[in-house]
């Protein structure tokens, strides 16, 4: 019989937090976004894939999601003139 590795146990973001999941009305409350924009995002490659957590729900970890909404503001303050 073929032994499998272990898959590593992800307990916590780097900065300690505990790791958590975003339903898709989160993600559009905190991002602004609409579900077709968010799904639009997705497709283009400009935003986090959700993760399957069964045949008909997917949820997004929190800490893509603050990423992606820090990678904006920093977008935003890299375009500005000192």
């Amino acid at each position: 019989m073929a032994q499998t590795k272990p898959m590593p146990m992800l307990t916590a973001t780097a900065s300690g937090e505990p790791l958590t999941l975003l339903r898709l009305r989160e993600v559009c409350r905190r991002t602004g976004k609409s579900r077709s924009e968010v799904y639009r995002r997705i497709a283009a490659g400009d935003f986090p894939q959700p993760v399957k957590l069964g045949e008909r729900a997917s949820a997004w970890p929190e800490h893509e999601v603050s990423a992606w909404i820090a990678g904006r503001i920093a977008a935003r303050d890299a375009g500005r003139v000192a």
